[in-house]
């Protein structure tokens, strides 16, 4: 989509349904879709009928940085609006991110621990939910995301190993042997032939929501915070365990998927906790 030189630049709610055609076009991940489109018309909202100028798209920059949202998050909205920008061909309007510090530590509060995230698993047990307590030891012993879920099928647990074909790249991972032995008996159990693996009582696969709701249902039980219970932190807690048995980080990053090593890096950041007892073991206060 292309705009005519020289023409108001007019967002209508019309045009939503054609950028989510394009968005997926592009292959972009379905959570993707939803945000950049939730962003836009949130953007839509506020501009309330007005023509998009780069004038009034930095005057809604702006307006973000009131104090309702951290930085990352402004950024994922500047980031949603300028794609459409793109899409639509009006590059005279797109903006530039927030410069972010690089992060130093990583928040206690939102940081999953093995034991916290064993007590998750006991309590799914516990709950005789056999299928949730599975699926986070799936995440969490593999590294993958949860939108890659899908990829374990009943022949990923019977060849050891599940292909998984995600944003442009083709990767393969290795499930843990144990892991496997477990699955294999959950499938015939449940009477599994063919397919996904963690599937709703309708017999289709668990969407993200769904794995997040399923989640943050047992961290009462559990005694963890729900702050730190949600699918992306089993991927972390594995990155963490990895890295401190391996010292790899350029193995980690081709196992996680990432393109680049600094992303890999972020899932690495130590606690303030964690760097206090490293400074402390310097020995250099006499």
């Amino acid at each position: 989509m292309t705009a005519k030189k020289g023409s108001a630049h007019k967002l209508m709610p019309e045009m939503i349904p054609a950028f989510i055609a394009h968005l997926c076009s592009e292959e972009r991940e379905e959570a993707t879709v939803q945000k950049y489109v939730h962003n836009v018309q949130d953007f839509m909202a506020w501009m309330d009928g007005r023509a998009v100028t780069k004038a009034l798209v930095l005057e809604w920059k702006e307006s973000l940085q009131d104090g309702r949202f951290a930085p990352a998050t402004i950024n994922g909205k500047i980031a949603s609006v300028n794609a459409f920008f793109k899409y639509a061909g009006w590059e005279d309007c797109r903006v530039k991110a927030l410069r972010l510090q690089r992060r130093v530590f990583r928040d206690p509060g939102r940081d999953l621990t093995q034991g916290e995230y064993e007590r998750l698993i006991r309590a799914a047990y516990n709950r005789s939910d056999e299928r949730l307590a599975l699926l986070m030891e799936t995440i969490c012993a593999t590294g993958i995301r949860v939108s890659e879920v899908r990829y374990i099928t009943v022949k990923a647990v019977n060849q050891g190993r599940a292909i998984i074909a995600l944003k442009g790249k083709i990767r393969t991972i290795i499930l843990p042997g144990k892991l496997c032995k477990r699955l294999q008996k959950y499938i015939r159990k449940n009477k599994i032939a063919s397919g996904e693996v963690f599937l709703t009582r309708s017999g289709k696969g668990m969407s993200r929501g769904q794995i997040w709701a399923e989640m943050k249902k047992i961290c009462v039980a559990a005694g963890v915070e729900p702050s730190k219970v949600f699918p992306h932190n089993l991927r972390h807690l594995f990155a963490r365990t990895y890295y401190k048995v391996y010292r790899d980080i350029v193995k980690l990053a081709d196992v996680l998927g990432h393109s680049s090593v600094e992303t890999t890096r972020i899932y690495l950041i130590s606690t303030g906790q964690e760097h206090a007892r490293q400074m402390d073991r310097l020995g250099l206060v006499v």
